[in-house]
C-alpha cells in the first residue's frame, strides 16, 4: 500500500534523526533537489542534488552537528503534492547551538520526494506554498 504524502514526509524526518542516508534515499526521486540550511555551512550555499547529494547531506550533517533534530508537529498539505510540515529544529554542533521556529516545505511526484527546503520560520514555508496558517493536515 502506498504511503501518503503527509506519511512519505514523516519517514523523511524518521530517516533525518536517525541519520540514515539509505532510508531517506529510498524516499527520494533520483532528481530530488533538497536546500537545508546545513548546506549554507557544508555546501557553499549549494542544494545537494540526487541520490550521491542526499547522501552526501548525511555525511555533511554528521560532520557539522553532534546534534540535529528536526521536531515538526503540525503537517499541511496543498495542492500538487506540496506538504509542509511546521515546528522547531534543535541542534549544535560548529560551535553553534540552534534552538528555533523552522518549516519545510516538501513536493512529492509518484510517491517520492522530488524537493525539499527548509526555512526559518513556519510562515515562510507555509507562503511559499500558498497555504495561510492555520489549515492543518
Amino acid at each position: 500500500m502506498a504511503l501518503s504524502n503527509v506519511e512519505v514526509v514523516g519517514q523523511a524526518f524518521a530517516a533525518f534523526e536517525l541519520r540514515d542516508a539509505e532510508m531517506l534515499v529510498a524516499l527520494c526521486s533520483s532528481d530530488v533537489v533538497f536546500e537545508p540550511v546545513t548546506a549554507q555551512i557544508a555546501a557553499g550555499g549549494e542544494p545537494y542534488r540526487g541520490h550521491a547529494g542526499m547522501r552526501r547531506y548525511v555525511e555533511d550533517v554528521a560532520r557539522i552537528w553532534q546534534e540535529l533534530r528536526p521536531a515538526p508537529d503540525a503537517f499541511y498539505e496543498a495542492e500538487g503534492g506540496i506538504v509542509v510540515a511546521t515546528g522547531r529544529v534543535y541542534a549544535w554542533g560548529a560551535g553553534r547551538v540552534v534552538d528555533a521556529p523552522a518549516g519545510w516545505l516538501w513536493r512529492i511526484e509518484g510517491g517520492l520526494i522530488s524537493y525539499g527546503r527548509i526555512f526559518d520560520t513556519a510562515t515562510g514555508a507555509l507562503e511559499a506554498a500558498g497555504l495561510a496558517a492555520g489549515r492543518g493536515a
